[in-house]
């Protein structure tokens, strides 16, 4: 029966593991050893990785995954990941349309190209399930390192176009912090605060916030309401301008959050 379960790396990163009873995948490995441990309770052998972008915080664990699984005596896993230099290590190398097979789990996923973030991000999604990485995240988005907020602000109206029951698996645990945000930009909105009573009660127990769904962050996600009225008045307000497009609406958030 397959499964997705979290194992937390670092202080607040997800490195999902898409799972059945003999076999795992994992998604930006950024530290092996809590990789590891997690693989060897569970008597589960490695058959891939998935990578969404550069950061070494999501690929910094492959080297030695590779090593432990050589050591293992099983056989080599593929590395999938965006089809651009940054991935020398890659054995499947990725663009927007293509299928990912994960055949050991009989799991298929569709390669979503999402700069923004970074400039060659991937996200990977079915009706089921989206690995976005660090570009959407519960109740926020990415910062924008690489790319610009028009580019991102296409990515959210992508997201905003999946089936609202497919969950979403982000990078980080960063819910706390981005209803904060979104309870600021967005007071009037009292899906946003019945939200964060449920994120209080979920940390103070220590349980994950994720994964969310697509239909919840519509409701709370003010990056996935750039064309709301009532958040564009809001956001024009604090930065006493006007603004004539969802993007632009997009930009001044994500300016506002970035000094928040």
């Amino acid at each position: 029966m397959l499964q997705i379960s979290p194992i937390l790396a670092f202080d607040d990163n997800y490195i999902w593991c898409i799972e059945n009873e003999q076999f795992a995948y994992v998604v930006d490995p950024g530290e092996a050893a809590p990789v590891i441990d997690y693989l060897e309770k569970k008597q589960l052998s490695l058959r891939g990785i998935l990578i969404t972008h550069h950061h070494a915080d999501h690929i910094g664990g492959i080297k030695s995954l590779k090593a432990w699984q050589q050591a293992q005596g099983q056989p080599e896993f593929d590395i999938f990941a965006p089809n651009t230099a940054r991935f020398p290590f890659a054995t499947v190398s990725l663009k927007e349309g293509d299928l990912v097979e994960l055949e050991a789990v009989a799991f298929q996923l569709q390669v979503m190209e999402v700069p923004g973030h970074t400039k060659d991000h991937i996200a990977f999604v079915n009706n089921d399930a989206l690995f976005c990485g660090d570009t959407l995240f519960s109740a926020g988005c990415g910062r924008l390192f690489e790319g610009n907020a028009e580019q991102m602000q296409a990515n959210f109206e992508r997201f905003n176009a999946l089936p609202e029951s497919t969950q979403i698996y982000c990078a980080h645990e960063y819910t706390r912090a981005n209803v904060d945000f979104a309870l600021a930009v967005w007071p009037e909105n009292t899906d946003i605060n019945d939200y964060s009573e449920w994120v209080n009660q979920q940390r103070a127990q220590g349980i994950p916030t994720l994964p969310g769904s697509i239909g919840q962050e519509k409701k709370i996600n003010p990056f996935m309401n750039a064309d709301s009225i009532e958040l564009k008045k809001n956001v024009e307000q604090h930065f006493n301008s006007t603004y004539t497009s969802p993007v632009d609406v997009f930009s001044a958030l994500r300016s506002w959050k970035d000094n928040f």
